[in-house]
């Protein structure tokens, strides 16, 4: 296993289908890279043994004349985002059974291809109004985050995998956004853009977002026609709007440090003493 972190050792970023993709958002992101850049499936994962046909079914499709049965499946691919740079990235519906075997398999891949850094990726529905940026969390396995704003709860196979990569000696980050749970589950390409900006941190690349920033004020026009012919919508959006302004305020507050804070009293009585 490579040591070698970010940004000069290769990366790979996971997003599934399903409970942990609201809006498509996360796997929207995926979709993107392939299509704007250079890009080729390099490995799969067979569908049997992981998936429930009846939870997540087959397709059929037409091609050149000729019906095709599409079964679920995993696959990686390679994208140059930039002259001489790689990522790989793997796109799948989430698996109903055998999780463990499935990430194990998942990172024999990524290991086959000299990957040293998993990113996972998710989208979930909260209570945020679509007004403001769309919160989104970033957390590196190795960050020092506070015991009580840690996440609590039921999890979906990229919380599963970003687990067993960290312990199988990967480095690690997940990112998930969070999407107006009241703007319903169509594409939300405001979510897949600020998830995009993340990966693009984080590479150390500037990402090609395409027309994603169009597609995103399309999302926020259609927004704002929704929530101006529902009046008890537009009330509710506003009291989210104050809460989210309240939680903005205090996480800048709480981000000073005392001497920064001492400052800001001492240019605050400089300058009320040069109003007398």
């Amino acid at each position: 296993m490579k040591e070698e972190a970010t940004p000069n050792g290769m990366v790979m970023i996971a997003a599934f289908e399903g409970w942990n993709d609201a809006c498509q958002a996360a796997t929207n992101v995926i979709r993107h890279l392939t299509a704007v850049y250079e890009s080729h499936e390099i490995r799969r994962i067979g569908c049997d043994g992981f998936y429930d046909y009846q939870q997540t079914r087959p397709i059929v499709c037409h091609a050149t004349g000729r019906r095709r049965i599409v079964w679920p499946q995993t696959a990686f691919y390679d994208i140059e985002i930039a002259p001489g740079r790689h990522v790989i990235a793997q796109l799948a519906p989430e698996p109903n059974y055998r999780w463990r075997e499935y990430c194990a398999e998942s990172l024999r891949i990524a290991d086959e291809l000299d990957v040293t850094h998993v990113v996972t990726l998710g989208s979930m529905f909260a209570d945020c109004p679509h007004t403001r940026p769309l919160p989104i969390d970033v957390n590196c396995e190795s960050a020092d985050v506070d015991p009580d704003q840690r996440y609590s709860g039921p999890v979906g196979i990229p919380t599963i995998l970003d687990d067993i990569a960290a312990k199988d000696g990967f480095n690690t980050t997940t990112m998930w956004v969070s999407i107006p749970q009241y703007l319903g589950d169509g594409d939300c390409a405001q979510a897949t853009l600020e998830l995009l900006d993340r990966c693009s941190d984080l590479l150390g690349v500037r990402l090609d977002v395409g027309d994603l920033p169009h597609k995103a004020e399309e999302w926020k026009a259609d927004a704002e026609m929704l929530v101006r012919c529902n009046d008890a919508l537009g009330d509710y959006v506003r009291h989210l709007e104050a809460k989210y302004d309240r939680h903005d305020k205090a996480r800048r507050e709480a981000s000073l440090g005392g001497p920064q804070c001492e400052q800001l009293v001492r240019e605050a009585e400089a300058f009320l003493k040069n109003l007398d």
